[in-house]
């Protein structure tokens, strides 16, 4: 099942069932928090209840499927190639996790800004869970999972290394510029994939060249332990966002970074395809 996060004319954003094959949606009644835990906990469609009338495809617009009230964490370095090959870096000892801030986020077609303050904007496709229960299990991290959505982690790579000395990496400058990540187009359910951790392809390309093509199969930590760790220091809520990391290719490593009007489409199998094109610079 794919659940999207919408606009209709500009109105008051709603949540909807996608039904591609008759390229329309299904608003869902109620709020997020009252029917995500039941479709986590494994009742699928029978836990909604759907408006009287769809809505074409066409007359919609997609948001990033997670509310403003939520929040969007980052868990970084989970590719031992993304770290050695552009980065230059050994494999951390932990997972890195940190937050990034909601007006960072686009929906699946919105254009890319291209902040002033940057001469080095990046891209990272990711896998992105979303967490459908406030109540974490520890011992079974993946119960509380709703399901899984594409994310391309734009990155400002000179900034991310302005940090003072003995500081470190500054990430809130990096990773929040304002409407720079993509997230969507919608959620598939986790019932739509094997059980455990999915095993995906990632693909990012600019301009229709493939640049990152990786699996989850290659991260340090999966979801389930990415959610623990992240749980145990900070605690979910049911609706939060977690992008799980990046495979090797980007911008850092290879020199090329992002330029106005680059296309740049992040895909994640089994999920879906988002599409940015780059704004001019000082929008």
């Amino acid at each position: 099942m794919k659940l999207a996060r919408c606009s209709l004319n500009g109105g008051k954003p709603f949540w909807a069932v996608v039904d591609l094959e008759h390229d329309e949606v299904n608003p869902i009644l109620g709020g997020f928090q009252e029917w995500a835990p039941r479709v986590a906990g494994g009742a699928g469609i029978s836990a909604l209840s759907l408006a009287a009338k769809p809505v074409a495809m066409a007359d919609i617009v997609l948001l990033p499927p997670v509310d403003p009230t939520n929040r969007v964490v980052v868990a970084g370095a989970n590719y031992l190639a993304h770290l050695q090959d552009d980065f230059g870096l050994d494999a951390p000892v932990q997972p890195v996790a940190f937050l990034k801030a909601y007006g960072a986020l686009i929906g699946a077609n919105d254009p890319i800004r291209y902040p002033p303050l940057t001469k080095e904007l990046d891209h990272e496709v990711e896998l992105v869970a979303v967490i459908g229960s406030s109540q974490i299990d520890l011992q079974n991290p993946l119960a509380c999972v709703l399901g899984y959505t594409v994310g391309n982690d734009v990155s400002a790579r000179d900034l991310q290394r302005s940090g003072p000395k003995g500081i470190g990496m500054d990430l809130f400058s990096a990773k929040s510029q304002d409407r720079t990540t993509g997230v969507g187009p919608w959620i598939v359910t986790k019932d739509e994939f094997p059980q455990g951790s999915p095993k995906l392809r990632l693909t990012l390309a600019v301009n229709g060249e493939v640049r990152q093509d990786g699996t989850t199969a290659d991260m340090t930590w999966d979801v389930g332990e990415l959610i623990a760790f992240v749980h145990a220091r900070s605690s979910f809520a049911c609706g939060d966002i977690l992008f799980t990391g990046s495979p090797a290719g980007v911008g850092m490593g290879t020199g090329r970074f992002l330029s106005p009007g680059d296309v740049v489409e992040a895909s994640v199998e089994g999920i879906g395809t988002l599409r940015n094109v780059v704004s001019e610079k000082n929008v």
